[in-house]
């Protein structure tokens, strides 16, 4: 019998992670089962210029895994049973239930609420395509005037705020933050992120905790009102719970915790990847949500998984960091340089060359998407049979 391999969700790891195994391994040997409710891939480090009505090329899922020997499954995931190797899948025909031997889990993340008052009902999120759409027709029925607030002082809020006073400067847009804007960058980075909000006339509130969201305001937590016809909430974001609710091992956070090999811990056919996944990077730090912490974990699994089963060389992808890489608008970008545990270092690179950069690196992950094989040796070795995959983890568990 095939060994199969089933990876639901189909972002940038689980997509990296079907195609990588296509490559690794031999069809003759193995069945490897996409799911996926979205039949085009979403480019998420793009959905805020989605939302101010810049339109992303379409990427479907059937060309790019085409002669991959990858089957695509449209369908949603609604339940995961580790114990006995089933996923519970529904599609436009029903209910149906999935047998698997090696599984990735790649179902990614979502928008966290923190639980604040108000925040579902009113609040626009942009972490995902369906979000960033309902924003999209929101901003565009905005009269000239009107607030726009958005709340979090992260990566994806600094973007966010940016992408919508640039491209509707007509508004009078705000960004709400705990901390102090940019206060993980370095002296240069601040420096020019407070240069780019000045020339795009956005109010920063710093030190401010939101903790009721109306449909035309916001309330901080020393009572103080800022008016707001549209919220946007980027304050984090949460894992998607089907992890929580099964046997496997994960964090109070919900992510599966998983060793070196990206391996579920207490469920050694379990491999998870991406925001899905705790992983520790340089100096047992959690790597952080993102796209480059990603990558690297749907590289490890994949290739993890066909040592496993060849009986290959297991092996030992690095899990590190080298910059931080922010769109200020169409015309404006930063990039943060940072040590390999992720933090700033003096060095930035700033202006026009940091948006093209930042653009080269969107334009390359989606091609690595897209091109999940490239550069791969194309000679598959033959699974061992009877083997399972690999034993040993390869470095200290998360």
């Amino acid at each position: 019998m095939k060994h199969r391999i089933i990876v639901l969700g189909a972002g940038y790891t689980g997509a990296v992670a079907a195609g990588r195994l296509a490559r690794r391994l031999r069809r003759e040997d193995v069945d490897i089962t996409l799911v996926t409710a979205e039949p085009d891939f979403v480019e998420r480090v793009r959905l805020h210029q989605l939302a101010v009505g810049q339109e992303l090329r379409p990427r479907p899922f059937s060309q790019m895994f085409a002669g991959t020997g990858v089957e695509l499954r449209l369908a949603t995931v609604t339940g995961l049973d580790v114990d006995r190797g089933t996923v519970a899948v529904v599609d436009a025909n029903g209910a149906e239930e999935l047998e698997y031997d090696s599984l990735v889990y790649a179902l990614g993340s979502g928008w966290n609420t923190q639980g604040v008052p108000g925040t579902a009902e009113h609040a626009h999120e942009i972490a995902g395509r369906p979000g960033a759409l309902r924003l999209r027709e929101r901003l565009a029925g905005l009269d000239a005037g009107q607030h726009v607030v958005v709340i979090g002082g992260g990566l994806t809020g600094l973007e966010a705020a940016t992408e919508i006073a640039e491209s509707r400067p007509d508004l009078d847009v705000a960004l709400a933050a705990r901390g102090g804007l940019g206060d993980t960058l370095s002296p240069k980075g601040r420096q020019h992120l407070w240069k780019v909000f000045d020339k795009l006339g956005i109010t920063v509130h710093e030190h401010t905790a939101v903790t009721g969201v109306e449909a035309d305001h916001v309330t901080t937590a020393d009572g103080t009102s800022v008016p707001a016809a549209v919220t946007v909430w980027t304050a984090g974001f949460a894992v998607h719970p089907i992890a929580k609710a099964t046997a496997l091992e994960v964090s109070d956070t919900g992510r599966i915790v998983v060793d070196g090999a990206m391996r579920s811990v207490s469920h050694p056919d379990v491999y998870a990847i991406g925001d899905a996944a705790l992983v520790k990077g340089p100096g047992g730090k959690p790597l952080r949500m993102s796209c480059a912490s990603g990558l690297p974990t749907a590289w490890q699994a994949a290739d993890s998984i066909a040592a496993g089963l060849t009986g290959g060389k297991l092996p030992d992808t690095p899990l590190r960091y080298f910059n931080q890489c922010i769109s200020l608008g169409r015309r404006e970008g930063l990039i943060q340089y940072v040590t390999a545990d992720d933090r700033a270092v003096r060095s930035a690179l700033t202006g026009r060359l940091a948006a093209f950069y930042k653009e080269l690196v969107c334009k390359g992950a989606a091609w690595g998407v897209a091109n999940p094989t490239f550069g791969l040796p194309t000679r598959r070795r033959p699974v061992v049979r009877d083997r399972a995959p690999a034993a040993e983890p390869l470095a200290e568990s998360a």
